[in-house]
């Protein structure tokens, strides 16, 4: 039996040995950007740099990274073409501004400008950590800016400070208030719970954002670190989330459709001490992003722009996990043959002869087994949540990281 291992990239036909031939778009396609699993990607998260100022345990090494060249990364008028593109030519309806942290870029408040002018109606957001953000606010805000995501952990110095390797909370809560006093709202607080660290400040940190009207989303840590500290042992996940949160909340979840969003989002009441069920009126809302445990690759409708302008709508990681496959198999085609009546399980063992080492966003190194067991599997473009299952002669098996897209 043969099992086809698809790979998301087009396939170019070639004349001689002359360079690949144009690929025209299927009639009848819309003029969007389309993925082969049916996802049109409508929200553009676009980098306008690499560079930041903190360096969070879960993201990079003490040391940093090592940037690009000044020349590398995009122009002003680079990110104007290339937001334009998207918005005018294929279907983008909403922009996020990232880095790297955004607010080291210079000319960041000219860049908003530059795009709220040619796009009036466009969404424009921002993820930051807040550093220096109560200096810039007021100014983003006028140059067009919609509202920001501020990345907040503790709220505790000395938790902050261990987590962030920065002594920047102060900052940080300086920041979010000077965006709730420039309108950039609602603002969106992103929090990341390590285990041991800061997980029993959830419920802390939920009632402080509820207090300010803001929107907290407890996010699941990915396996991105640089120094590849990430365990399944160690990630606090979405059930554990909750169960932080219900402590003293009652949890109820929004009946509003997630139409492509992240988070799965909960109306939030108080826990009655005494009784233990839900008392008086809706305090908010909380969102949960749990990205690892529960992926939700199939609902994606982002494509991101790195600093230097590539487009990367699935990662590099989904074309090396099946090159690698290849790989394992030693097989140079597309192709595996598995006995009949192989299972999912089956195949992940075949891919899993060779555990190598492969790229991941942040250059970082996972293994094969770390990506695959947290990975979401379609067969013949649908969902297959059943690894035991048996495949048949001719399916097509794609592979979607918890990370993909993201």
């Amino acid at each position: 039996m043969t099992v086809q291992l698809g790979i998301p990239v087009l396939r170019l036909a070639r004349n001689n040995n002359q360079r690949p031939a144009p690929v025209s778009r299927p009639a009848g396609l819309p003029s969007t950007l389309l993925d082969r699993f049916g996802r049109h990607a409508t929200d553009m998260r676009l980098s306008v740099t690499d560079k930041c100022n903190l360096r969070c345990t879960y993201c990079m090494p003490a040391d940093g990274m090592p940037w690009l060249p000044k020349e590398a990364v995009m122009t002003a008028g680079e990110i104007e073409r290339i937001v334009g593109i998207g918005v005018e030519r294929l279907g983008v309806r909403e922009l996020r501004i990232t880095g790297g942290e955004p607010l080291v870029r210079p000319d960041l408040v000219e860049v908003i400008a530059t795009l709220r002018a040619r796009h009036p109606k466009l969404p424009i957001s921002m993820t930051t950590n807040g550093v220096g953000l109560d200096k810039k606010a007021e100014a983003l805000e006028e140059a067009g800016l919609t509202r920001v995501n501020v990345s907040l952990d503790s709220l505790h110095e000395e938790v902050f400070t261990q987590l962030t390797r920065r002594p920047f909370l102060g900052k940080v809560l300086a920041g979010v208030e000077a965006a709730r006093a420039a309108g950039l709202g609602p603002v969106k607080i992103n929090a990341v719970l390590m285990r041991g660290v800061n997980d029993q400040e959830a419920p802390e940190l939920l009632e402080w954002a509820l207090q300010r009207d803001f929107e907290l989303r407890f996010i699941e840590q990915m396996p991105l670190d640089a120094e590849r500290g990430w365990t399944e042992h160690g990630m606090i996940t979405a059930p554990e989330i909750h169960a932080l949160l219900s402590a003293d909340f009652v949890l109820e979840r929004d009946r509003r459709q997630r139409d492509g969003a992240p988070a799965e989002r909960f109306e939030v009441r108080r826990r009655h001490v005494a009784t233990g069920e839900a008392s008086g009126t809706v305090l908010g809302t909380v969102g949960i992003i749990a990205s690892v445990s529960e992926p939700f690759c199939s609902d994606c409708r982002r494509t991101r722009v790195t600093a230097e302008g590539k487009i990367m709508r699935i990662r590099p990681m989904l074309v090396r996990y099946f090159a690698a496959a290849c790989a394992a198999a030693g097989v140079e085609e597309e192709h595996l043959d598995v006995p009949d009546g192989t299972t999912l399980d089956g195949l992940i063992a075949v891919t899993l002869t060779v555990d190598r080492g492969i790229a991941g966003a942040a250059g970082t190194a996972l293994s094969l087994a770390e990506v695959i067991t947290r990975s979401t599997f379609l067969r013949n473009e649908v969902a297959l949540r059943d690894r035991g299952a048996a495949l048949s002669a001719g399916d097509v098996v794609d592979v979607l990281p918890p990370f993909a897209g993201g």
